[in-house]
């Protein structure tokens, strides 16, 4: 991708997060830098415990970060406090989890709360059209009115990914969205963020463990291991020639698998 400074939608500057239990603490980021340029798919890849969740927690505001800074369309976005100011990180910046049917009221009708979602953030004039977001995650209209547990693992996940939309985000973060559905479901979600990162010139952080997904998907890639980054440059570079040991290790792993 051919992109300039004024592009940059997103950017994290010496964020570091630390976690107190008792006597001790463990550093889950240690003064982290990357930023996400507008439309594109940027992937984050490392082993469990290597910091990729709380990045995600650190932008949507989940948690607070201890230093660094990060900036929203040239907003500070992690000193802000009140409500009103979240919410507006919020409709800018959505999540998909890693467990979809988790991520929904079991006793809601999934039309009801992708309408809850936009109603809480109070980012429309108008009620979304249920019917055109469904279609844009490639649901049929009567999956509007059924529960979470009456649709398949793939189908929940692209009603998440619709909720996620229905606020027209600039940025999707998707953290491990396809690690629990199945081999062909998960085939169906990658085609699926692909379209969608095209038809609505969103950008996507897809943090996930798994290096080959990531590197059929993603534009750029950052590799984080012990809260540090390791490597972060264009996916074909970093696969092609990766220079630090860990990602050596993880592509390694990936070309065992093959075999």
């Amino acid at each position: 991708m051919d992109m300039s400074k004024e592009d940059i939608i997103l950017d994290i500057i010496n964020l570091s997060k630390s976690y107190k239990k008792r006597n001790y603490s463990t550093i889950a980021l240690n003064k982290i830098n990357f930023n996400i340029f507008k439309g594109e798919i940027f992937g984050i890849v490392g082993e469990s415990g290597s910091g990729k969740s709380t990045v995600a927690k650190l932008i949507t505001r989940l948690e607070d970060s201890d230093s660094g800074e990060i900036y929203l369309n040239g907003t500070k976005i992690n000193s802000i406090k009140g409500k009103k100011d979240l919410k507006r990180i919020y409709q800018d910046v959505q999540m998909v989890f890693q467990d979809p049917k988790a991520s929904f009221n079991p006793r809601m009708k999934i039309k009801d709360s992708i309408l809850e979602s936009s109603y809480n953030l109070r980012c429309r004039k108008n009620t979304p059209d249920i019917k055109e977001l469904l279609n844009l995650v490639e649901l049929k209209e009567e999956y509007a009115n059924r529960y979470p547990h009456e649709l398949s693992g793939g189908e929940c996940q692209r009603a998440a990914i619709a909720r996620a939309i229905s606020v027209n985000p600039k940025i999707l973060i998707c953290d491990e969205a396809t690690s629990a559905l199945d081999v062909s479901a998960q085939a169906q979600i990658v085609d699926l963020l692909v379209e969608l990162n095209k038809k609505l010139e969103m950008s996507i952080i897809l943090i996930s463990h798994d290096l080959a997904l990531v590197s059929s998907l993603c534009d750029r890639t950052c590799v984080l291991y012990q809260g540090n980054v390791v490597e972060l440059g264009n996916t074909r570079q970093v696969i092609d020639k990766p220079k630090a040991p860990y990602t050596k290790k993880l592509l390694e792993s990936v070309l065992t698998v093959d075999l």
